[in-house]
């Protein structure tokens, strides 16, 4: 995921709050953080650690999420949606208006 400086820290502080029992995923999702830059053309470089980790290979898929973005590897994220497309939707979408 990537956030903008602010959303990053709301989030921060959502995921600080949560109680000892998530501690793992607590030092998981804050733990591996890294600030990253734009460069001039606006390209952002993500470090050999955070490609390993998320299994980007040579093309992603750079997805808007409202407050944050995504970004993923582009085979990985199109076996997932495929996958999802073939179940249900969810209920919650049962009274969603488009």
């Amino acid at each position: 995921m990537l956030f903008p400086r602010t959303e990053w820290e709301k989030f921060r502080e959502r995921v600080a709050s949560l109680p000892m029992t998530a501690q793992w995923w607590k030092r998981i999702l804050l733990g591996n953080a890294m600030d990253v830059e734009m460069d001039g053309t606006g390209r952002v470089l993500v470090s050999p650690e955070l490609r390993s980790a998320a299994h980007i290979t040579k093309e992603v898929m750079l997805l808007g999420m409202g407050s944050h973005f995504e970004l993923w590897d582009k085979s990985t994220y199109d076996a997932q949606e495929a996958e999802a497309m073939q179940g249900e939707m969810p209920d919650v979408f049962r009274d969603f208006s488009f």
